[in-house]
């Protein structure tokens, strides 16, 4: 990795993933995650404020080092024990079926192999655990205007922010690794470029 996207792009992210518009939305998605959570994407732990009280622990999975420093506070101040356990969503090191739950947000867009990483949390959830997911991509079917404007800005998107695709489908990606949906709202968010924030929010389960 180069200078820019080992060190800019995290701060940068940091920044914008700290939007007040999005607390709402980690608010509502954090609902509901209980017991023992693998968290893919933790960033610099913007999630952390919104974890319920039953959680009883949360395993981190974050490649970046400037990431994890810039989430140290967060970490600190969590009333739920975080730790950084994995590096690569791709392939979690952890056993089989040891997690009650997952949580990605914000995250898939940019893991190089997303179906592999969402197959990874398919095998470490315990049966009847739940993932779930708040992700941006693909504008709604039929939006066309703004779907083609996602496929012209992608690549300078992807230079920009770290290989963050525009054009990924959350929903066809989970049934591609194995889920099935089970409960899914797709919008866009409000007071932001629709190319960018047209988001997936729900639950999954292994099928």
């Amino acid at each position: 990795m180069g200078f820019y996207a080992d060190q800019a792009v995290p701060r940068i992210l940091n920044l914008a993933c700290g939007a007040k518009t999005a607390r709402p939305l980690r608010r509502r998605i954090c609902q509901g995650l209980a017991g023992e959570v693998v968290e893919i994407g933790f960033g610099a732990g913007h999630n952390v404020p919104f974890y319920p009280q039953g959680i009883s622990g949360v395993a981190a999975v974050e490649p970046s080092d400037v990431a994890w420093r810039l989430a140290a506070e967060r970490v600190r101040d969590s009333r739920v024990p975080v730790r950084r356990a994995g590096l690569d969503g791709q392939s979690l090191p952890f056993g089989d079926g040891g997690f009650d739950s997952a949580l990605s947000t914000w995250t898939l867009c940019t893991i190089p192999d997303a179906v592999a990483a969402l197959r990874e949390l398919r095998r470490v959830l315990k049966p009847g655990g739940t993932l779930h997911f708040l992700e941006h991509g693909l504008a709604p079917e039929g939006d066309w205007r703004v779907r083609r404007w996602q496929r012209r800005l992608e690549p300078l998107n992807m230079r920009l922010l770290g290989g963050c695709h525009l054009t990924r489908s959350a929903p066809e990606l989970l049934t591609a690794a194995g889920f099935a949906i089970t409960s899914l709202d797709v919008f866009y968010e409000e007071g932001a470029p629709k190319f960018l924030c047209a988001d997936s929010l729900g639950t999954a389960i292994p099928r």
